[in-house]
């Protein structure tokens, strides 16, 4: 069972890594979505520690053609793997639900799991590129910023959609009309992908599109979204369409990740504090229930026949009636 997970993990990693690199930028090597740093986050939190061993060898297989030589490409491997590692280890610190269903957890996930976990890949990535003399010296930081992004983007729309996949469940008693939005907002979402890639730059559609799908399906919907619409962009940048046209490569890269760092916030963030609204309101109506069951058992019953003798009870109304 564990062989038959971590060879999962190294094959997921190493396809994830291959569709990758058809919208690299830098070397061959480098793009602006790395989806294999979100499967082995996943991997790890899903699985645990051991899913190490499918990550670092997925990540040889992928680096392994790529070169430059053999040496770099073992020093890119263990910053491949070392980058979801710390930050598994900072995720787990922070007690990270892998549900997601608390805005720290979002929170967690961006700004540690992504943000900070994914500067030892880039760091280390970059660097040995640099020693190995396949980047020029003026090189280093757009590479290094292309390759932390990459990273940290692959973090926060990859790893949500698998987490999500992990607790997905067939709705029971689901009202057609629920399907029906459901269909709505997949027929949205693939209309949103196609005009960012039109001429016209409508991107900002997608921010309808994402509160939409946090606030009617929390993360089950906000994660595939984001997903969705970070990829359409992806496929339009470097082809310079949309919003990308008339600019240089180096300022559609910023324009890009800064696109997909907002969708993919602005998706996680609110789904995550809408999951947790829902849920506290579950627990105020449940408590109110259960207060409004306890006091139905110890009120009198104000109903019901007095409990006082009949003489008493003639005395509390004056008197014994005496017959005229």
């Amino acid at each position: 069972m564990v062989a038959l997970q971590l060879g999962a993990v190294a094959a997921l990693y190493y396809a994830s890594g291959k569709l990758g690199l058809l919208q690299q930028l830098v070397r061959g090597q480098v793009t602006p979505l790395w989806p294999p740093t979100g499967i082995a986050l996943a991997g790890l939190l899903l699985i645990g520690l051991r899913a190490w061993l499918g990550i670092a060898l997925g990540a040889f297989l992928v680096n392994i053609s790529l070169g430059p030589s053999f040496p770099a490409v073992l020093a890119i491997t263990t910053g491949n793997t070392l980058a979801p590692l710390f930050a598994y280890a900072l995720l787990r610190r922070t007690r990270f639900r892998t549900q997601m269903n608390r805005f720290q957890d979002a929170l967690a996930l961006v700004f540690l799991g992504a943000f900070t976990g994914m500067l030892i890949s880039a760091t280390v990535g970059t660097s040995t590129l640099l020693l190995a003399h396949a980047l020029p010296a003026g090189g280093f930081w757009p590479t290094w910023w292309v390759w932390w992004t990459g990273d940290a983007m692959g973090v926060l729309v990859v790893a949500p959609v698998l987490l999500a996949l992990r607790s997905a469940h067939r709705p029971k008693d689901t009202p057609p009309s629920r399907w029906a939005e459901a269909t709505l907002l997949v027929a949205a979402t693939l209309g949103v992908g196609f005009l960012e890639n039109a001429p016209v730059p409508l991107i900002f559609l997608a921010f309808p599109l994402l509160t939409w799908a946090a606030f009617r399906f929390q993360l089950a919907g906000a994660a595939p979204c984001a997903l969705a619409v970070s990829t359409g962009a992806i496929l339009a940048a470097p082809r310079r369409a949309g919003p990308f046209a008339g600019h240089t490569l180096l300022t559609n890269m910023i324009a890009l990740q800064a696109f997909n760092g907002a969708a993919a916030m602005t998706a996680l963030l609110l789904a995550a504090a809408i999951t947790e609204r829902n849920q506290t309101q579950e627990k105020i109506e449940q408590t109110c229930r259960q207060l409004a069951e306890m006091a139905a058992r110890i009120a009198p019953d104000t109903g019901g026949p007095s409990a006082l003798p009949d003489g008493d009870e003639q005395e509390e109304n004056g008197g014994p009636t005496r017959p005229s």
